[in-house]
């Protein structure tokens, strides 16, 4: 398991794991589509190019594409200074597309100095593991959100594992015991790990506390406490409020540190954290004929 002081040294530059997130940015790439577990919280349904959510895309990658963005990104004087970070995140779950190996591999080649990090719902991260090292990740989140499979049958209506659809407590057993096994592997590997855990009052909240000490025994290096977006399933619960939020972190930052700027990103955000940018609508689609870098991009507002 790494320390403390080279896990600190190693997330220096990664905006997401405490590294200056003023002036390091990141790139997602949406080359992921298929999910292996239903998220009461989660819906894909449809995008909005000034919404900022977790699994929204306004366009999914192929590899081929992926990497011709990622040169574009690099060469354009306004991002290719600040990217230091290339990420997969969605909008499904990485490890269950092959796509985001084959992603990775050709941003390992060309990009050598990119730290690359993935988000994943943990489901198949013990098996995949090999792979994680092969490719040389960086950073891992994983997001865990109950330990208990009771809490966890509430917020996953059913979970895909090996050609079967388990659900109820049967399916959250499954993906919890897979999380926390992932966990303690990648931890022994050396690799950055965050966990993001979304709140869900009157669901999980009385979890966090436990979630907290479990993920740092297993060697953890930060925690991402998240408000639930009411959407899908939970579209009825309020979201906890803002100062709700800051006790949680407060009183958890006793046992792990607490990442406390996450703005919940877009499957393919790029630029700062709370300062995407997106590929202006010239550049949507990859020719021979695309526009200069410099044109490439739009704000976000």
């Amino acid at each position: 398991m790494a320390s403390s002081c080279k896990t600190m040294q190693k997330i220096q530059g990664h905006p997401c794991f405490g590294g200056n997130h003023h002036k390091n940015g990141r790139m997602h790439l949406a080359v992921a589509p298929k999910c292996n577990i239903k998220c009461g919280y989660c819906t894909r349904r449809h995008d909005c190019a000034n919404e900022s959510r977790p699994g929204v895309t306004s366009r999914l990658l192929s590899p081929a594409e992926a990497i011709v963005r990622v040169r574009e990104v690099m060469a354009s004087p306004i991002t290719g200074p600040i990217i230091k970070v290339i990420g997969i995140a969605g909008p499904g779950d990485p490890l269950f597309n092959e796509e985001t190996f084959e992603t990775f591999r050709m941003v390992g080649e060309e990009f050598p100095h990119l730290m690359k990090c993935m988000s994943t719902n943990g489901l198949l991260l013990p098996e995949k593991m090999h792979l994680l090292k092969e490719i040389d990740l960086h950073s891992l989140t994983v997001t865990l959100n109950a330990l208990d499979p009771g809490v966890g049958a509430k917020i996953y209506s059913h979970v895909f594992y090996h050609g079967t659809k388990l659900t109820g407590e049967e399916g959250a057993a499954q993906l919890i015991a897979n999380q926390l096994e992932g966990i303690r592997q990648a931890a022994e590997l050396g690799f950055a790990i965050k966990i993001n855990t979304v709140v869900i009052p009157g669901v999980n909240d009385n979890e966090i506390p436990a979630i907290s000490r479990k993920v740092k025994e297993l060697g953890a290096f930060v925690m991402n406490i998240m408000p639930l977006i009411p959407q899908a399933d939970f579209a009825h619960i309020e979201p906890p409020s803002p100062e709700k939020l800051e006790e949680l972190r407060k009183n958890n930052e006793k046992v792990i540190g607490q990442f406390k700027h996450c703005r919940q990103c877009r499957a393919d955000a790029v630029g700062l954290i709370g300062q995407d940018l997106q590929l202006a609508p010239a550049a949507q689609e990859v020719t021979a004929a695309s526009p200069p870098t410099e044109q490439l991009f739009v704000h976000r507002d």
